[in-house]
């Protein structure tokens, strides 16, 4: 989100998971040549550990990077378990297990293109939730409907493709013909990121968006999943209502705790203070729930029928997916068979794609401000976002369901761990594609119980709405030309989604394409609410001090410590390439590109 770096720390998804306005003490073992003066908070500049070029040794590489795979964990489980509902897999534990692979492999290549030839940041790439809006809006078409558990399979898949069975088909072409709709629609969209990266447009696209577009677009993602959170916590409110509390409990209330942990250093086992409870809360608070109902289980104090209510929360209910599971499992691309493409899926998921391209371009300031870079220069922004648009097309190639994005929380986590390497950052990519090959380890997390995903989602979603909201720090909110804007866009992204769900069939023009085209873009939330704030900030005359545009362009762009250069952007092993022929300084995604508003915010 467009946040300045005390804001990442204080309003961004972390906050949900850890977020505190004071630092942590860092101990011994995390900052080997660092004195007590790292005590304070990020907010007067950033004393860094390891900054941006620096090569921590390998075993705090590979220490620091899981935690940020941890930290990104959360995020990224919750997109395939979301989508199980939608593209028929409830009950497909292989499927499930496989999509969870997939994800966490195409992340990790992700994240190594994005450290090492997008914008060099410190980033991790994820799993985004501006992707889950179109993806239900396209899946509620009545054509991708569930079939009846009663109708036989070649029948249903008939009845949906309106063609004759065809030799061979079984219960996975139920499933894989919609993940290959999505898969389509995410990597022609996707063109458009690409587009507006390597042409440059996103400097010029972003003059005419501000915080009035960004709010209701970022907060109506978060407000229309709350159904599937209700969902998964109805299965039984108890467990769901346990571990909400467990990560509120380890993530505001003992976030100041610091707990004693030993490490051998120097030739002596030295004591050092951890804040254990701060940075991992969220699986803390999840493996707590999921133990409690394991506990139930062995106890059968729930439910052995599944007509019954709590059968949901029982551990024992998936086992078979991990039985059933390879021990490794290759993911590649078209293992799902070759994508589709209809205009209707294609353009509900650009509204996806504008509002993940909004996202990053204000992670990439902060990520730089933590890192201890300079702000980022025009061409790092651009070939940032065109490399994000390869990413969500890798993902689409190898079916993950869903694109790539920058992950706010484990930008946060720079400024709490002081460790801006960007080689962590990559050893967090190979650990993440390592572990995707690992299918058993995918299939463990389908015997997560309902109501404990339920009571995730819950805290999860619901700072995803707060941090569009945090948009509006920058705006005058005492003017009535503001919140009229604010209140009909958001307004309006619930009234007119839940009317056309209401009223299946009721836009009849002739042409099923033009039909399908209008029902997706308007039963996307967010792209209603993104495009009235839109119009009607850049139509409803106010100054730029009202709309808070100029306020919003400083705070990204506020100077932090730097330890080191521009040349940080560079692309490596190219410098002297690029510089030889004058040709290259026009093309605005190189460290050559000229410009003379080059350190301008976009």
């Amino acid at each position: 989100m467009h946040l300045t770096t005390e804001e990442k720390i204080e309003l961004g998804f972390h906050s949900a998971f850890g977020g505190s306005d004071d630092q942590p003490q860092l101990t011994d073992i995390v900052e080997p040549h660092i004195d007590e003066s790292l005590g304070q908070t990020v907010d007067h500049g950033v004393d860094l550990v390891y900054s941006l070029n620096d090569r921590p040794p390998w075993y705090l590489c590979i220490l620091l990077g899981f935690q940020h795979y941890v930290l990104a964990f959360g995020g990224i489980i919750a997109v395939p378990l979301l989508l199980a509902e939608p593209l028929c897999i409830t009950d497909n534990n292989v499927a499930k297990s496989q999509l969870i692979s997939t994800i966490f492999f195409v992340s990790g290549l992700c994240t190594l293109l994005q450290t090492a030839v997008g914008t060099r940041l410190p980033i991790l790439q994820g799993g985004t939730f501006s992707f889950i809006t179109p993806t239900l809006a396209i899946l509620a078409l009545p054509k991708w409907q569930c079939p009846d558990p009663n109708t036989p399979v070649t029948l249903s898949m008939q009845l949906q493709n309106h063609t004759s069975p065809l030799p061979g088909e079984n219960g996975d072409e139920i499933w894989m013909s919609r993940i290959r709709e999505i898969q389509g629609a995410i990597l022609v969209a996707s063109l458009l990121q690409i587009v507006l990266g390597f042409s440059g447009l996103v400097g010029l696209v972003l003059k005419y968006i501000g915080p009035l577009a960004i709010a209701p677009t970022i907060n109506l993602i978060g407000l229309s999943l709350f159904i599937e959170a209700g969902k998964k916590c109805g299965s039984h409110w108890g467990i769901a209502a346990l571990t909400v509390c467990l990560i509120l409990l380890f993530s505001q209330y003992l976030s100041k705790v610091d707990v004693p942990m030993i490490a051998y250093k120097d030739k002596k086992w030295k004591v050092f203070q951890y804040p254990l409870f701060k940075l991992f809360s969220a699986l803390f608070g999840m493996c707590g729930a999921w133990l409690v109902c394991f506990l139930l289980t062995v106890f059968d104090a729930l439910p052995s029928k599944s007509n019954q209510y709590g059968f949901s929360a029982r551990t024992d209910i998936n086992l078979n997916a991990v039985t059933n599971s390879p021990w490794f499992h290759m993911p590649y691309p078209g293992q799902w068979g070759m994508p589709t493409v209809s205009l209707s899926s294609v353009l509900g998921m650009m509204a996806g794609v504008l509002a993940s391209t909004m996202e990053s371009i204000g992670d990439y300031y902060a990520c730089a401000r933590l890192s201890g870079a300079p702000p980022p220069p025009i061409h790092a922004i651009n070939r940032g976002i065109a490399v994000e648009g390869i990413g969500c097309i890798l993902a689409a190639l190898w079916g993950t369901g869903n694109g790539t994005t920058s992950y706010s929380q484990n930008i946060a986590a720079l400024g709490i761990t002081k460790v801006g390497s960007r080689l962590v950052l990559q050893t967090t990519g190979v650990l993440m594609i390592v572990l995707g090959v690992f299918g058993k380890f995918g299939a463990v997390f389908i015997t997560i119980p309902d109501p404990v995903i339920g009571g995730m989602f819950l805290v999860m979603f619901g700072m995803i709405a707060a941090v569009g909201i945090s948009n509006l720090q920058y705006v005058d909110l005492n003017s009535s030309r503001n919140l009229l804007i604010l209140g009909f866009s958001t307004f309006s992204g619930l009234v007119l989604p839940t009317w056309f769900h209401s009223n299946p069939g009721i836009i009849d023009t002739g042409i099923k394409e033009l039909d399908q085209v209008i029902v997706v873009l308007f039963t996307t939330h967010m792209f209603i609410g993104g495009l009235f704030g839109f119009l009607l900030d850049n139509t409803i005359p106010g100054t730029e001090k009202e709309r808070g545009i100029n306020s919003w362009q400083d705070k990204v762009q506020e100077d932090g410590r730097n330890y080191c250069d521009l040349s940080c952007y560079d692309i490596p092993f190219c410098s002297r390439f690029l510089q030889r022929f004058k040709c290259f300084q026009f093309l605005p995604f190189l460290p050559s590109y000229k410009t003379s508003k080059e350190g301008v915010s976009t």
